[in-house]
């Protein structure tokens, strides 16, 4: 096959998706295929040329307008395949606010939340915003921009007089910011490749929660594959993942994180479109323990973006 890799991108995950592309370009080259990767920053209609000529794009893009609809939109328009999820469960999965409202629709559990928007006349900066706040969610509180991926702009607040600072981080990355309970327990992931749900996995992250730092430095979290866990729970696990899937309409390879609490219940917390395939990334580690090579799996995501139209709708 001639596969297009796209890599790069503006967002704030660059150079994970730097890293991402480079893995699958050269993994799917020991497969035997024709590859070239492309950047579509600064310019996205620049590469189109490019992926006409591929038989599918194999986007390796993170966050911003790689994973929220806008190059899946452009794609479509020019009548590429594509690998991942199309324009509207990519922009539901990167809008946390509606996948939530979404995963609650479908049965699946998550946690309490409130919005807040910049311009609205929430008072977000008085003491006692974060009173109500802290006597709604309790303590401690997630704060985190809305439409924004591998933890960046997230805070974990303690106390009250906390929660504007956090609240004003969060709006330098986008306009709208989540406050969300803590579910304090384990972290658990389930990558879904084909439809199928693959091993559940565990992450131990050295920091209290699975940041940018633990996501993307070696040593500074374990991941466990498969997690150990009892069976009921792997099996809800992914139940549970594969509901949030087709809640917010996904297609392709995707990843669900849920966090066990100490009761033994599973939360759903977000679904990422483009899943990451650095060398420390998860849906890797997944469809390992599912006897599925790097190689394989970047392939088979490939030639299942061609099998479904990749888009094409």
């Amino acid at each position: 096959m001639k596969i297009l890799v796209l890599l790069g991108g503006s967002s704030s995950e660059r150079e994970v998706s730097l890293s991402s592309g480079g893995r699958v370009a050269e993994a799917l080259r020991t497969r035997g295929h024709t590859v070239t990767t492309a950047d579509p920053h600064p310019d996205p209609f620049a590469v189109l040329p490019a992926a006409r000529a591929a038989d599918v794009t194999w986007l390796a893009l993170h966050g911003g307008a790689g994973e929220d609809g806008t190059i899946q939109a452009l794609l479509d328009l020019a009548g590429v395949r594509y690998t991942g999820s199309g324009v509207l469960g990519s922009a539901l999965a990167m809008d946390k606010d509606l996948s939530k409202r979404l995963f609650r629709a479908a049965g699946v559990p998550t946690a309490d939340w409130e919005m807040v928007t910049a311009g609205d006349e929430t008072p977000w900066r008085e003491p006692s915003h974060a009173a109500r706040v802290f006597a709604s969610l309790g303590a401690p509180v997630v704060v985190k921009p809305s439409k924004q991926g591998s933890t960046v702009g997230l805070s974990i607040v303690q106390e009250p007089k906390g929660l504007a600072a956090a609240i004003a981080e969060a709006f330098r990355h986008d306009d709208e910011v989540m406050l969300e309970a803590f579910v304090p327990g384990r972290e658990l992931t389930v990558g879904v490749l084909g439809g199928e749900a693959l091993p559940v996995g565990e992450i131990i992250p050295k920091h209290e929660i699975y940041d940018y730092e633990c996501k993307y430095t070696a040593g500074m979290a374990e991941e466990l594959f498969p997690a150990p866990v009892p069976d009921a729970v792997r099996d809800e696990a992914q139940r549970l993942a594969l509901g949030a899937y087709r809640a917010l309409k996904l297609r392709g390879c995707a990843r669900i994180d849920f966090r066990l609490d100490p009761a033994g219940r599973l939360w759903c917390l977000e679904a990422n479109t483009l899943p990451g395939m650095t060398g420390t990334s998860l849906v890797p580690q997944a469809a390992q323990a599912a006897g599925i090579g790097f190689p394989e799996l970047c392939e088979q995501i490939a030639l299942e973006a061609i099998a479904s139209r990749g888009g094409l709708e």
